[in-house]
């Protein structure tokens, strides 16, 4: 047994059990493999294990790994496997990166502004495609932290704009916890994003928002536990990350 397999099933049961604890169906919480910093060979292995949803942080690096992994994202005979793998960016995104990102990616779960929102609709059109995205929410008090503010009138005024942006398909809300803080304190950032959920879901009821994706690789338990439908795990998959050296 390859560690990454070894690594994936003892995953597998860590998220079994969470599920079970929070009296849910293991199929309510979706998996994602979070790849950055990783070779397309470890995607390509990970792939022949049966996973299928990548996230990657940074548009140039994905750029590089792309044309290895085309065949897992292609659909059809040529394909690499009958259902495709699908990628998508979850780490900040600069306006002016937005063309390449819509290009290069099958979602985008990072949208923290208006302005990327547009950029983003604008690419999606002239490439012909409708774009999922998550709006990332900030709930840590940590400047490194992204996202939207969720009580500010920016927040706002993307709720009221995004059906009109028709290249866009909003799925949800992203959050990151705060890194080394009490277990309540990760809780109750996970419960502030599902109840940001609710109630952004009830004064704009024109909205899909059943994503929730929230938790990673240390908190991904508590994240279950409280409404996460999908989380992000890197390095409880993959082993200890390598510091990316290219360019942002």
């Amino acid at each position: 047994m390859t560690p990454l397999k070894e690594n994936l099933e003892r995953l597998e049961e860590a998220i079994a059990s969470a599920c079970r604890r929070a009296r849910r169906n293991r199929a309510e919480v979706e998996l994602m493999a979070v790849s950055k910093t990783y070779p397309a060979a470890t995607v390509v292995e990970a792939a022949e294990l049966g996973l299928r949803l990548f996230g990657e942080s940074r548009v140039q690096e994905f750029a590089g790994k792309a044309p290895e992994l085309a065949p897992w994202r292609a659909e059809g005979s040529n394909a690499a496997a009958d259902e495709p793998i699908l990628v998508h960016l979850i780490g900040h995104l600069q306006s002016n990166k937005a063309a390449r990102a819509a290009e290069l990616f099958d979602a985008v779960d990072s949208v923290d502004s208006l302005r990327l929102a547009e950029r983003l609709n604008e690419a999606a059109g002239k490439l012909g495609k409708r774009l999922p995205i998550l709006i990332e929410v900030k709930l840590s008090p940590e400047e490194s932290k992204a996202g939207l503010d969720p009580a500010s009138p920016e927040a706002a005024n993307l709720l009221d704009r995004i059906p009109d942006l028709h290249h866009l398909d909003i799925r949800g809300l992203m959050t990151i916890a705060p890194w080394g803080v009490a277990e309540d304190v990760t809780r109750s950032c996970f419960r502030s994003l599902r109840q940001w959920r609710d109630q952004w879901a009830a004064t704009h009821p024109h909205l899909a928002l059943d994503v929730l994706s929230m938790g990673m690789s240390g908190d991904f338990a508590l994240a279950i536990e409280e409404g996460a439908t999908r989380i992000r795990v890197g390095t409880a998959l993959f082993g200890k990350r390598e510091r990316w050296t290219g360019p942002e």
